[in-house]
């Protein structure tokens, strides 16, 4: 039963992956392009004041945007795929009494809100030329330790509101559970510090537009997962009986 569901979870991360690709090649790159032409008149400025060019990419920007974009997506999709998959077992017919298609579609609006959302509010992605070399490591860890946390308080809110459900109702247990993960996020992203490094002559709107692209990319992928793994798990719940009844028995 757990390989189906995995099996079933990293087919439709792979096509979701291939969605996402597609998405930002049309809407993400062209930002991506405004940015390294910015960053590459800044290093001609600094070229001229005597300062040292940096080291040539490794990789040519048509591998970049090409098959490299491609193979990051996809792979991350997998694997996305795989993991909400597994969790959507360990789910089904322990939050109510859901059908697969409810479950896998609720699942992925929290995960969207808890992995993606959340964390970029306080640390949202930036284009290419954004950003000091000298703190990368500080922010890839804040903000993996972001993620982390809101993952937490997600697991967290999920067992208040099983809890306050007998007492209080399903309705009242849910926004409970909601204003609890609210308020940690909101104290946490207080505490932890600010970074903003967009150079002050940055245009405003390629940055707008790349974070655009990014949350549009985020929101086919969650979508991919709650409306495509959900269809394919109330198929399984539905056929055939040998199947139904599993799923039948982990209500």
């Amino acid at each position: 039963m757990v390989g189906s569901l995995l099996l079933r979870g990293m087919v439709v991360g792979v096509l979701a992956g291939i969605l996402g690709f597609g998405f930002l090649k049309l809407a993400g790159e062209p930002s991506v392009d405004r940015a390294i032409a910015f960053e590459s008149r800044l290093e001609a400025v600094k070229a001229e004041h005597g300062s040292s060019p940096e080291a040539p990419a490794l990789v040519s920007r048509e591998v970049q945007a090409g098959i490299g974009l491609f193979t990051g997506v996809v792979v991350y999709g997998a694997a996305l795929g795989g993991l909400f998959a597994l969790v959507f077992g360990l789910a089904y017919g322990r939050i109510g009494d859901l059908s697969p298609r409810a479950v896998a579609a609720l699942l992925a609006m929290l995960g969207f809100v808890a992995i993606h959302l959340v964390p970029n509010l306080k640390y949202p992605p930036n284009p290419p030329s954004v950003g000091d070399p000298a703190t990368i490591g500080l922010r890839t860890t804040l903000y993996f330790s972001l993620i982390a946390v809101s993952l937490a308080a997600m697991v967290a809110a999920g067992m208040l509101r099983s809890r306050l459900q007998p007492r209080s109702g399903a309705w009242n247990a849910w926004l409970l559970a909601g204003a609890f993960y609210l308020a940690l996020m909101i104290a946490v992203g207080l505490a932890l510090p600010r970074i903003d490094e967009v150079p002050e002559q940055f245009p405003a709107v390629v940055l707008w537009q790349f974070r655009m692209a990014s949350l549009g990319a985020q929101l086919i992928l969650w979508a991919m997962l709650g409306l495509g793994f959900g269809a394919l798990a109330d198929r399984a719940a539905a056929t055939p009986p040998r199947r139904r009844a599993e799923f039948a028995a982990r209500r």
